[in-house]
């Protein structure tokens, strides 16, 4: 039960995509990610997603009832993407997030398209 830096704990690991998870909070993990490029579209059933923006910019392309819309989060920005809701999350350049998800919750949700490559379906990786 140490103080973590985000900056070290991001400095930790090169992957995109990849979340490392920092501290848990009751049932929740609290996880840092390095980001850049597409994500995928998906869906989280039973949970919202919460994001904090510590860097960069990121994008979020939403499917709601009356259409499709992007939010746009630059550095220091939160939004959370309410369960049931199809998001993609994209950042046009190198960024770095926060997430707060029920532990155990999928980073490509409950469905999903096809994942890229470049997209670790990871529940979270501890820190190094």
């Amino acid at each position: 039960m140490e103080p973590i830096s985000l900056p070290d704990a991001l400095a930790s690991f090169t992957e995109r995509w990849s979340p490392r998870i920092v501290t848990t909070v009751n049932d929740y993990d609290v996880r840092v990610a390095k980001v850049e490029g597409e994500h995928v579209w998906h869906v989280h059933d039973h949970t919202d997603e919460f994001f904090l923006v510590l860097d960069g910019e990121l994008h979020i392309a939403l499917r709601e009832r009356d259409g499709e819309r992007t939010v746009v989060l630059p550095r220091g920005s939160v939004f959370t993407v309410p369960r049931g809701t199809e998001h993609k999350p994209y950042a046009p350049a190198p960024a770095a997030i926060l997430v707060l998800e029920p532990t155990g919750t999928l980073t490509v949700g409950d469905r999903h398209d096809e994942v890229p490559e470049h997209v670790d379906a990871t529940t979270g990786h501890a820190l190094a």
